[in-house]
């Protein structure tokens, strides 16, 4: 795999030059505790395999099936307890932003900056993303095309982004149901920037359980293994030592426990890959 036109770099870690980056956590920043403990093993886990490890996890989840979902406790709150995370671990972070407004505070917390599957095409929020002078990650629409993707990280440039990532996380295939395109990973990377597979919330089934979003857990190991044949520079994975009592994502976030098993044959499949390259 060769590296893109346009790496960057998170402190020591690269993007874009030939590594596997793993971004991992839980889908929200419940408590402290439970950030505290999946950060600790997964880097860890981490450690052990050679791999950089991104810590992510949700202040607020805005774009729930029902009123009835779990949203976060605040903004305030949740950044706490990333911020915490980050320098107790001495880790370097991620989160998700929803809104231009939203996006000055959570860059003077965070390393890396997400933005939503839904709000992709937003260009007011890439915008501002942008000019934080922290890297953009951003979450392809389950609405496009991953030639589309051409348009997001061509705003990003426009506007000085410092580094731009896209994310493919399934794109929308009939009613509550997705499908991984895994050769449009490769369309994605030739616009010259870092490419990053979400395998956790490829497994979803939008609105599937009627008041919540379902999904397919049993499926997240095969997509992830096919991912990293293909070629990524970063996987994303949703973590939690409970997954089936999450407060959000509970069909979808992968045992805390099997993420080892999970990750050495990730890691192998990229190294092995690397050598054909």
């Amino acid at each position: 795999m060769k590296p893109v036109d346009h790496p960057f770099l998170i402190r020591d870690i690269e993007f874009g030059t030939g590594n596997l980056v793993l971004i991992a956590g839980p889908c929200l920043a419940e408590s402290q505790a439970l950030c505290e403990q999946v950060a600790g093993t997964m880097k860890e886990l981490c450690l052990t395999l050679g791999i950089p490890y991104i810590f992510k996890a949700s202040f607020d989840k805005a774009n729930r099936t029902s009123l009835k979902g779990t949203r976060g406790f605040g903004m305030a709150e949740g950044l706490k307890i990333i911020q915490n995370i980050g320098q107790t671990f001495d880790l370097p972070t991620t989160t998700d932003v929803h809104d231009a407004h939203q996006v000055g505070t959570v860059a003077s917390v965070v390393d890396l900056l997400q933005v939503p599957a839904f709000l992709c095409r937003q260009t007011d929020l890439l915008e501002a993303c942008a000019v934080t002078g922290k890297p953009v990650n951003v979450k392809k629409g389950q609405f496009l095309a991953p030639w589309d993707t051409k348009n997001i990280v061509d705003k990003l440039s426009a506007f000085g982004a410092k580094g731009a990532m896209l994310t493919d996380r399934g794109t929308s295939f009939g009613y509550n149901t997705l499908v991984v395109d895994m050769p449009g990973l490769e369309i994605m990377r030739s616009f010259g920037h870092p490419v990053c597979f979400d395998a956790t919330h490829s497994a979803q089934r939008p609105g599937g359980a009627g008041t919540a979003t379902g999904g397919n857990r049993d499926s997240i190991p095969a997509m992830a293994r096919a991912a990293a044949a293909v070629g990524i520079d970063a996987l994303f994975l949703e973590v939690h030592p409970d997954p089936a009592n999450a407060l959000s994502d509970a069909a979808t976030q992968i045992a805390l426990s099997d993420a080892g098993q999970l990750l050495t044959t990730i890691v192998e499949i990229h190294r092995l890959r690397q050598s054909f390259a």
